[in-house]
């Protein structure tokens, strides 16, 4: 439901009426619901999360890239679908991550938490001090590139917590960051820090849609907090990379 308001949201920011969002939410509720009665959340699909992880990867760096300019650009439609498939894949992604064990899922959602939490103390105590160059100035002025370096420290830092957690405690269902680790230190390493840096391409690139529609949140839907987007941007991208990751492990 909450996925279901975030589509809601995606129709405002790209010109559709209430009624024309409202519908479209609807609909994409009925098609996870399809997804859902179809099995699709508890199949593993390697192929959709290969795709997706690298549809996201070519599309949140040309949209960097372009800027807000460039998304205006964009016929209405094809930016309203867009919306449409990469939530419904997220919501499918996290059904999935869950499927995997709850343990699983909150490692996941920690991992998104801290590149946030850290990149923004980062960015508050070092922002422009080692690189002079600001990450999107056109996007999201406040961004730094000490920020992204900070966030990426402190999931590397998580990571290697949780796992000590896992091991310690014996417990039943392993972590995201255990999982990845059975390929390797240094394919553990450059996995987290591929999350990490998509995590801050999925806030950019809501940063981006809200500013070419001339808003500062996604909607009221959470007071003091803005919108559904504005809570789960980081997410959007992460969510189906993980998967992807974790089905490359054996």
């Amino acid at each position: 439901l909450l996925m279901g308001a975030g589509v809601w949201e995606w129709g405002r920011l790209n010109g559709r009426s209430f009624a024309q969002s409202l519908l479209g939410a609807l609909l994409w509720l009925a098609l996870c619901a399809a997804l859902w009665l179809g099995g699709w959340h508890l199949e593993p699909h390697p192929l959709l999360w290969q795709l997706a992880g690298t549809v996201w990867i070519l599309l949140g760096v040309l949209l960097v890239r372009r800027g807000v300019s460039g998304w205006g650009l964009w016929p209405v439609l094809p930016r309203w679908l867009a919306g449409w498939s990469l939530l419904a894949l997220a919501w499918l992604a996290m059904v999935q991550a869950h499927a995997r064990g709850v343990n699983f899922l909150l490692s996941l959602l920690a991992l998104v938490w801290a590149a946030d939490v850290l990149a923004y103390f980062a960015g508050r105590a070092l922002g422009g001090r080692w690189v002079h160059v600001r990450l999107a100035p056109s996007i999201s002025p406040g961004k730094s590139w000490e920020g992204v370096f900070g966030g990426m420290a402190g999931v590397l830092l998580v990571g290697g917590l949780w796992r000590w957690a896992d091991r310690h405690f014996a417990l039943s269902d392993a972590s995201l960051f255990t999982q990845l680790a059975g390929r390797g230190e240094a394919l553990w390493v450059l996995s987290l820090l591929v999350l990490a840096a998509m995590s801050v391409v999925g806030d950019l690139v809501e940063s981006l849609v809200k500013r070419s529609a001339g808003v500062k949140d996604s909607s009221a839907l959470l007071p003091g907090h803005g919108g559904v987007l504005d809570r789960v941007d980081a997410l959007l991208p992460t969510l189906p990379l993980a998967m992807m990751l974790a089905g490359m492990m054996p």
